[in-house]
């Protein structure tokens, strides 16, 4: 007796109730609303000040006091509406912002892409230590009647007290715990900004620049400089805006190309004061990096500032002693430079060259007696030059002319050819100004003072360069030559790899296939002993993917002699079958030509035939892998005819491999679903034919498997592609062949090597069975139900695990089916397939037939539930109770008395023996009061009432 659903109103209840939302004045996402506030001059004598505002304070404004009422800012807010003055405010910042950024073009790489790649390229396992700065209440109770002087007074004697001992040090820290550090002073700075206290901004600034004098680890310090020097940044912009705010006058903003004449009083005095603060810092590395810092303010005071104090900055290094704290401090000078004058490159010039006068610096005395007491090598030391090297050649050689790359190689050879700096302008400037002197670079690169610094390493910045771009073509062989003469004679197989892996882009793009298999033979060679490629997997793939863009020409490939044998070094799974993607990927892409497909297909072929019975299944799979990649890239675009004839073909090939033939059934199944998208599900005579041809692929080639869950999916998905394409009898079929194999299901199945019982597995195929019968029609020659009937036999007979309740759960969600069967409307069909409820229209022998398998399900739960009143079984048997219990209230119609009384009986069964969750239990009942309050469920009512809890005790 199953209930009456109406599954279009029960989905409707179901749904989350919809309610308007009204937040009034208030919506997180709102902009913020400036409030005006309105000041009332009074006379001066006992001058007061009357503050209207929506938010007012009963606190009086110092500021407001000291100035008689006539704070400047209050008065731009007096004259002006708050709100659009915000709004032009903010959108001027960002179109500034935007042209500052615009100053130079897109293609130059800015600061922020190399700051996470030295970051984690320069890093240390030694302990750091670090100044945090101890806030002072010196002077900080100030009353409202202090004069301003001296305010004035207590702001210098805050900042002196930076020199007198307001400092921690931390000692013995972690490189992640002093990263840590700076984020708080970082964060410490916006605080203090933020909260008005500027003197303390500016200390803490002038304490992480100390900082930067500091070379005790000094691995570290280019990542510490990226670290500081974001503070600076900080720091800068905030001075900047503040100045920039200050010149808002009568709504209108300075424009984006202001001229000083345009600034007014108050915001030059404050720029002014700003710069007389740091002309009062003692040590000449901080009062540099601080004044570099907020060097676009000079942009208020005069035309000419900027262009000023570059110079009068470059001269200040010539002060700092240590050549590596001298590089980077010149570095961040460029930084500054390209974000507020790009355009005066003169001073940049100076810059570098300032540099190259003290180059000699760094084989000095002084350095090596320090790098002898860290440990440090010479080869290491010179790598820390590099990013602030090549930052500042950055700089200089963008957008320049040719003349200038002639002037550096000039200035290089003066110095010796040093190896360091060659390789900065190597990576400075364009890859055609360097192509066009390859040799002149050769010859420089030979002569050249390595000082620690490899040969190699020029070399292969060299071939980045001519990868980029073409050298003299009667050079091109030479270079080459000269190039792989150093390359082959590298002994670490690292420092091989990563230049060859540059020089062989070059090879392939100039070159024939003999040079290119040469030189595929020279890393064979060179990476080979002592099974050296394990380390170069990286490298090599990248040789391999180069080799495929520039010989497209599959024939021409595989003529490459050495090509294979490369093939050969990828030893590990994963990246062998990456490989082989690849490759396969590239040619299957370029070309739909048969020859090239079958040429695959043979190789594909080779790979099949080579397993036999002593063939390990790790290697059975990562074959199987690559075959499959393969087929799934095989696409003959709407000629379905001819796609099935290579699945044909390859199910012929391939019959040794089970995962093969596994994705063959898919790929024939995915055909199916295309061909019925293409025809909009309307097949005709020729499309009908062929979809029945891609299902008796299938049911073909599905006995050959041999795992029975594999089988048994399988059967179960092809069922229903062919019922999705109207082939009934054949999805008849396909369902037939499930049942029949649940038999032969064994009790154990090996999952990830280990023998695991196979009830669940079961359990949730025979479910998915169960969600599929509902749509299938009756055969018109077997017997109603016939399908239900047949897998019911054999659930049956099945032997089961002897403490297993499975079987009572499959007989239960066959109850759900058998309910969902009785209703006048199922609760989903198949596209232009009629299902049982419009074949037999709710017929009362068809009920009759279904309620007839309803009375045989609910015997042989009861007789299973009888079974467990075994006192160890006590447990189980509440359990099962209650899931019978809520499978009746569920599905089942409770006016039949009958059925009322079953479900009163297991609900006291399940509380029988104390082994029911009391909670459970009272969730059931209340969500039964809540359903009889429902018209058509007024019958819960009377249910309820005879449902009693018990408990425990």
């Amino acid at each position: 007796h199953a209930r009456s659903r109406n599954y279009v109103s029960e989905s409707e209840v179901c749904k989350l109730e919809s309610v308007p939302l009204d937040f009034g004045d208030y919506h997180p996402l709102k902009p913020i609303t400036v409030t005006e506030s309105k000041t009332k001059k009074m006379n001066r004598k006992g001058s007061t000040s009357s503050t209207s505002s929506s938010s007012s304070s009963s606190m009086m404004d110092p500021l407001s006091s000291v100035l008689d009422g006539t704070d400047p800012l209050s008065l731009f807010a007096a004259a002006a509406d708050p709100v659009m003055t915000t709004a032009t405010m903010d959108s001027t910042r960002k179109k500034r912002d935007k042209d500052d950024s615009s100053a130079v073009g897109s293609d130059f790489e800015p600061w922020s892409s190399k700051r996470g790649e030295i970051l984690a390229r320069y890093t240390t396992t030694e302990k750091l230590s670090i100044n945090l700065y101890i806030g002072s209440e010196k002077g900080k109770a100030t009353t409202t009647g202090s004069a301003v002087s001296e305010k004035v007074r207590t702001r210098l004697e805050e900042l002196d007290d930076l020199e007198e001992g307001s400092q921690k040090e931390l000692l013995n820290l972690t490189q992640q715990d002093y990263m840590n550090r700076i984020e708080e002073l970082n964060q410490s700075l916006k605080d203090a900004w933020s909260s008005d206290q500027k003197v303390k901004a500016l200390k803490i600034v002038i304490q992480c620049s100390k900082l930067l004098s500091d070379t005790t680890v000094i691995q570290f310090y280019p990542s510490k400089f990226v670290l500081i020097t974001d503070i600076l940044d900080t720091f800068g912009k905030l001075v900047y805006e503040r100045i920039l705010s200050m010149c808002v006058d009568s709504r209108v903003s300075l424009p984006d190309n202001f001229s000083p004449e345009s600034v007014n009083d108050t915001a030059k005095e404050t720029c002014l004061n700003w710069f007389f603060k740091i002309a009062s810092i003692r040590e000449l590395i901080p009062r540099f990096y601080v004044e570099a810092a907020i060097l676009k303010c000079n942009k208020f005071l005069s035309k000419t500032g900027i262009s000023e104090c570059l110079p009068r900055l470059t001269s200040m290094i010539r002060g700092i002693g240590d050549p590596l704290v001298a590089v980077y401090a010149r570095a961040y000078l460029c930084r500054v430079g390209m974000e507020v004058a790009p355009q005066l490159k003169d001073s940049l010039n100076k810059n570098f060259f300032d540099f190259l006068l003290t180059f000699k610096q760094i084989h000095g005395d002084t350095v090596q007696n320090q790098l002898v007491i860290q440990c440090v090598e010479i080869p290491l030391y010179l790598t820390l030059y590099s990013p602030a090297i090549d930052w500042i050649l950055q700089c200089i050689a963008y957008r320049a002319p040719e003349v200038l790359l002639t002037e550096m190689m000039e200035r290089c050879k003066k110095l010796g050819n040093n190896a360091l700096l060659l390789n900065s302008v190597m990576s400075a400037f364009r890859a055609e100004f360097i192509a066009a002197r390859s040799m002149d670079f050769i010859g420089m690169i030979k002569e050249c003072d390595e000082s620690g610094f490899p040969k190699h390493l020029l070399f292969r910045s060299l071939g980045l360069n001519l990868a980029l771009a073409d050298p003299p073509e009667n050079d091109r062989l030479q270079i080459l030559n000269e190039a792989w003469k150093v390359i082959t004679k590298l002994k670490n197989p690292q420092d091989y790899i990563n230049c060859a892996e540059v020089w062989v882009e070059y090879t392939c793009r100039h070159f024939t296939e003999r040079e290119v298999n040469t030189v595929l033979a020279d890393v064979i060679k060179h990476m080979t002993p002592d099974r050296a490629f394990e380390d170069a997997y990286p490298q090599l793939q990248s040789i391999i993917h180069k080799v495929i863009t520039y010989i497209y020409d599959f024939s021409l490939l595989f003529s490459v002699e050495k090509f294979l044998p490369f093939l050969d070094m990828f030893q590990k799974e994963s990246v062998r079958v990456e490989v082989c993607k690849c490759i396969m990927e590239s040619f299957i892409k370029s070309t739909k030509d048969p020859v090239i497909l079958n040429a695959l297909l043979h190789i594909c072929k080779t790979m099949h035939d080579s397993v036999n019975a002593l063939t390990l299944e790790d290697e059975k799979r990562m074959l199987a892998a690559l075959i499959n990649g393969f087929i799934k890239m095989v696409s003959f675009g709407r000629d379905f005819e001819q796609q099935l004839s290579f699945y044909v073909e390859a199910r012929s090939m391939f019959c040794n491999l089970e995962p093969v033939l596994v994705q063959l059934i898919h790929s024939v199944n995915q055909l199916a679903m295309e061909t019925r998208k293409v025809m909009k599900g309307n097949h005709s005579r020729k499309t009908a034919a062929f979809v029945r041809a891609c299902v008796a692929f299938c049911f073909i080639t599905i006995p050959s498997l041999s795992s029975i869950f594999t089988c048994l999916n399988l059967y179960l998905h092809s069922g229903q592609v062919a019922l999705a394409n109207q082939c009934l009898s054949q999805a008849d079929a396909f369902f037939k062949a499930a049942v029949s194999l649940v038999p032969e299901v064994p009790r154990m199945i090996s999952v990830d090597g280990k023998m695991r019982p196979s009830d669940a597995f079961l359990l949730e195929f025979l479910c998915n069975f169960f969600s599929t019968l509902l749509v299938v029609p009756d055969h018109p020659e077997q017997g109603v139900l016939f399908l239900v009937r047949g897998l019911l036999n054999v659930i049956q007979d099945y032997t089961w695990e002897d403490n297993s309740d499975n079987k009572v759960r499959i007989y239960t969600n066959v109850l759900h089916l058998l309910s969902a069967m009785t209703q006048e409307a199922y609760i989903y069909h198949v596209d232009k397939v009629d299902s049982n409820d419009t074949l037999y229209g709710g017929d009362s022998k068809f009920l009759a037939e279904i309620n007839k398998l309803c009375e045989t399900v609910i015997a042989q739960i009861l007789d299973h539930l009888k079974n467990l009143g075994k006192e160890e079984t006590l447990k189980r048997q509440s359990q099962l109770a209650l899931s019978f219990f809520n499978t009746i209230l569920a599905h089942g119609d409770l006016r039949n008395n009958k059925l009322n009384q079953l479900s009163v009986n297991l609900w006291n069964l399940a509380q029988k023996h104390g082994f029911a969750d009391t909670k459970t239990m009272v969730k059931t009942l209340e969500y039964i009061k809540r359903q009889s309050k429902q018209p058509e469920m007024s019958h819960f009512t009377d249910l309820a009432l005879r449902l009693p809890l018990q408990s425990r005790t």
